[in-house]
């Protein structure tokens, strides 16, 4: 049994030992366990069983031999991958992206909400109702009069999107059917159509309240196009290095592999204890180097897959791209400019201006006075029963009905309207000065911060440009010293060879030779990442 397995059955053979004493003492002077007890003892029991068996699992599987990273690569499907390839699955499948798609949706949603003001309103009121009014005069038409009347009204309003006017059109229709004497039409029908016009003058002319929300709506909807154009563009960034990273790793494990090669094969009898050293030193590198390609692997497929479902997951990447340093010309000026143009914090800061002088505007209005011009107009109709009387007595009546109402209505005989002006204004310091005020002083902060941001961007720029020629003098001294080393274990290999050389000093080489490798590797990385930046900058912050 292995160590840990010998530790956890100590562990639980001291813990029965020592429990069942009291639980037998427990047993005799208390009284049973209840059962939420027993459930928590049967509990523990079976934790402490399942701790056992997986400390033994874990012990066996680390005492058998290790598969290398080929060997378990090769129990995996391998998918060869462009980093063009690795890029359009990025754009499909990333999960980051996908929920930022969906930002312009909801925008969409709310832009409608608020063009949604602009929809006519439609509205109907149909109600009955009785009175009976106490014989307070002979006007009543009688000491027991009831009143019967019927009310089916319908109106549309439509709030129009020019210098904050609105419309109402209202169809109203009663039936009256009265007990007096008095009346001389019973039932009676009375028809109305009245139009009412509303037009700003002043305060909300130019500007109001719905426009202000349509308008900045609107400029919020185009910055989470520009949020969304920025989420893909960091997403192709970090695609592309995360794909230069893992071939970066495997021409490391490669380079490290070659290097193993090679020292088995010049080891000597005298010198075998410090060849060993150093083999193990090999392998350590190696082994870091494999660990690195793993999470590489890992990064590049957390950004290109859409979950753990996906068949590209439990698949092994084959990077087929290689690597090459190709001097790219570097134009400054233009970046800078493009920068400045284009990128999508610098777009989203001025959407942003836009947005605050839209409010500025408004509250600007909101201080003067508010006056409106109103405007109405109409006609009615009247029909039903007519009575001829002869003095008091009804003698005779005329048929008639709501048709007579609608008839009277369209000739236009009895038309009603109003012309007028409202007026009004708040006396004293209102609160829309403070607001105004306030949203000014925002407004020029706003500014300030913009030219921050731009000369941020500029610097940005720069920087990167800057390091795109440092690290590609960085790959041209990497190169040059790698061959030098290839030179100088050429050199101790053939002076090992007749007898002028040690072991140590080709081991040495070798070493130094790896090590000039691996310095070039990363320099190419850190040369095509730092493209890979200079690009980036001209188009998005991170």
């Amino acid at each position: 049994m292995n160590r840990l397995g010998r530790l956890v059955t100590r562990v639980i053979f001291v813990t029965v030992v020592v429990a069942l004493p009291i639980v037998a003492s427990a047993q005799a002077t208390a009284p049973s366990p209840t059962t939420a007890e027993k459930a928590r003892m049967l509990e523990l029991v079976t934790y402490a069983r399942e701790t056992f068996d997986s400390a033994q699992a874990q012990a066996a599987q680390a005492a058998a031999p290790k598969k290398s990273l080929e060997e378990r690569a090769l129990a995996r499907p391998v998918l060869q991958l462009k980093v063009d390839d690795a890029v359009r699955m990025a754009l499909d499948n990333n999960i980051e992206l996908t929920v930022e798609r969906l930002n312009p949706k909801l925008q969409d949603m709310s832009l409608a909400q608020v063009k949604a003001f602009y929809r006519p309103v439609l509205g109907a009121t149909v109600n009955a109702n009785s009175n009976a009014p106490l014989p307070t005069s002979l006007l009543n038409g009688g000491t027991n009069v009831t009143n019967q009347v019927s009310n089916l009204n319908t109106n549309i309003t439509q709030a129009l999107p020019w210098n904050g006017s609105s419309f109402t059109a209202a169809w109203n229709n009663s039936r009256t059917n009265t007990t007096s004497t008095f009346a001389t039409l019973n039932p009676q029908w009375t028809a109305q159509i009245t139009g009412t016009f509303n037009q700003p003058l002043w305060r909300n002319f130019k500007i109001d309240n719905n426009r202000q929300s349509l308008q900045t709506t609107e400029i919020t909807r185009a910055i989470s196009d520009v949020t969304l154009k920025a989420r893909i563009i960091n997403t192709i960034a970090s695609t592309r290095n995360a794909y230069w990273d893992l071939v970066a790793s495997i021409r490391a494990i490669g380079a490290a592999h070659n290097k193993v090669r090679v020292e088995v094969g010049t080891l000597t009898p005298m010198d075998i204890i410090s060849a060993q050293a150093e083999a193990a030193t090999r392998r350590q590198t190696l082994t870091v180097a494999e660990a690195t390609r793993r999470t590489a692997e890992l990064v590049l497929k957390r950004l290109i897959v859409g979950s753990t479902e996906d068949a590209l997951w439990k698949a092994t990447i084959d990077p087929t791209d290689i690597n090459e340093v190709q001097p790219t010309p570097i134009n400054l000026e233009s970046a800078v400019t493009a920068a400045l143009g284009q990128r999508t914090d610098l777009v989203t800061a001025r959407k942003n201006l836009e947005s605050s002088d839209v409010n500025i505007r408004y509250l600007q209005n909101q201080m003067h006075p508010a006056l409106d011009a109103i405007a109405t107009l109409g006609t009615r109709g009247l029909g039903g029963n007519q009575f001829i009387r002869s003095g008091t007595e009804v003698v005779g009546t005329i048929p008639g009905g709501w048709a007579d109402a609608m008839q009277m209505l369209s000739k236009f005989d009895y038309p009603n309207w109003l012309v007028g002006v409202v007026f009004s204004y708040p006396l004293g310091n209102s609160s829309q000065k403070i607001a105004y005020a306030r949203a000014k002083v925002q407004y020029q902060q706003s500014q300030t911060q913009l030219r921050g941001l731009e000369l941020t961007v500029a610097t940005e720029v720069t920087n990167a440009a800057l390091q795109v020629e440092s690290t590609l003098r960085r790959v041209d001294a990497a190169r040059a010293a790698r061959q030098l080393a290839e030179k100088r274990l050429e050199n101790e290999q053939s002076k090992f060879d007749v007898g002028m050389s040690t072991n140590f000093f080709v081991v040495q080489a070798q070493r130094d030779l790896l090590d000039s490798q691996i310095t070039e590797l990363r320099a190419a990385l850190d040369y095509r990442k730092a493209l890979v930046e200079f690009e980036r900058v001209q188009e998005a912050s991170k």
